[in-house]
């Protein structure tokens, strides 16, 4: 047996999406702050402005610089840019709308737990604009109507886009959490299954030689020495084992080695044979190319199968055979005892581990009694897999 490799991480992913997400969420912002100068500065020389390094450019500035901090500060941005607009109308008599220009500012503090307090500021904002071009009535009164109005349009539409988006990014936040957890069970069921398949097995073996020892000890002391020095050889093996798959845990899966597989069923099988199963392995077709996760689940597969057979079935004899079909592998273990207590099928762990693991792969398991004895096969799909 050889020790296990790394499960599947998440820790390594999930710090490379956050950052990924950080990096679009300053390109982000530097495009509003951008957009924003430009359309100001734009509107403000479209609309008269002769003279816009008076106040139009540093105001559009101020606007824009502010933005690049709106995600950690979002109240203090809004306000500090209604402040600034504020400023720059009590000196300028200036066509430039007071909502349009913040909209950014509005749009994020809209998606925060401070909504009431964006509306009244709003509101605030409309009512002041609103008796600011009250001179707009006696000359042009459409004009006013639709700059009042859509004035309030425009910040109804931002707070609604901002509630909205703020409630997208909760639900992915959830989705992403629940993603999360799910391959957190899938890691712990996975480690289950190594840790069951590692002692299983382990157990399987030591148990036969001890047994063997015990019998033996009086009139063949050379045997029964034989019988525990391999029952110690495969219990330090096995320690071996458990005791990379806990390094994987603890420290990630740097340096460890890789899990068994098809090149490990010649060491599975001697050690099958020593504790009194007479195991025949019958191999068709080139394992060496089949893909690492279709490699490990046929070795755990007969591993499991092997292990069973030693503790339950009575058998004294199986046959592991293995075919390389084009698009898959097939396993089959086929002993000569009875598959479980009183000849009946036990689904324990053991078995349960072998349908998930060969069901992860999108093949399938099946067990029962053969016409001498008691049956596992497994196909796993290795499509794809070079050739």
């Amino acid at each position: 047996m050889a020790a296990p490799h790394a499960l599947p991480a998440l820790s390594s992913a999930l710090p490379s999406a956050r950052s990924s997400t950080r990096h679009g969420d300053r390109i982000a912002d530097l495009a509003f702050a951008v957009l924003t100068v430009v359309l100001f500065v734009a509107v403000a020389l479209a609309t008269g402005v002769h003279n816009p390094w008076g106040g139009v450019i540093p105001l559009a500035l101020v606007l824009g610089a502010l933005l690049l901090v709106r995600r950690r500060w979002p109240m203090p941005v809004l306000l500090l840019s209604v402040a600034a607009l504020f400023v720059y109308h009590l000196a300028h008599l200036s066509p430039a709308g007071w909502i349009w220009p913040v909209a950014a500012a509005y749009f994020t503090a809209a998606g925060t737990s401070r909504i009431r307090w964006v509306v009244v500021i709003g509101v605030a904002q409309l009512v002041y604009s609103a008796v600011d071009a009250r001179w707009m009535i006696d000359r042009n009164l459409i004009r006013y109507l639709i700059h009042t109005l859509g004035e309030g349009v425009l910040l109804a539409a931002l707070v609604a886009a901002g509630l909205a988006y703020a409630a997208s990014r909760r639900r992915g936040e959830l989705l992403r959490e629940a993603e999360h957890r799910a391959r957190a069970a899938e890691e712990r069921l996975s480690v289950a299954r190594e840790v069951h398949d590692i002692v299983a097995h382990t157990l399987a073996v030591v148990g036969v030689q001890l047994s063997v020892a015990a019998d033996t000890l009086r009139e063949e002391p050379a045997e029964a020495a034989a019988a525990l020095s391999l029952a110690q050889d495969v219990r330090n093996r096995a320690m071996r084992d458990l005791g990379a798959l806990i390094s994987v845990l603890r420290e990630g899966p740097t340096g460890t080695a890789p899990q068994p597989d098809v090149s490990s069923l010649g060491t599975l099988v001697a050690d099958t044979r020593a504790a009194g199963l007479d195991v025949t392995l019958d191999v068709t077709g080139d394992l060496s190319a089949i893909p690492a996760p279709a490699s490990v689940a046929v070795y755990r597969v007969v591993q499991e199968a092997l292990a069973n057979a030693l503790r339950h079935s009575g058998a004294a004899t199986a046959t592991v055979t293995i075919v390389r079909h084009p698009d898959s592998v097939t396993v089959e273990i086929v002993d000569d005892g009875t598959g479980g207590p009183a000849g009946g099928v036990t689904e324990g762990n053991g078995l349960t581990g072998m349908r998930e693991r060969v069901r992860a792969l999108g093949g399938t398991l099946a067990v029962g009694p053969a016409p001498r004895g008691f049956a596992v096969k497994a196909e796993i799909p290795v499509a794809g897999s070079p050739e």
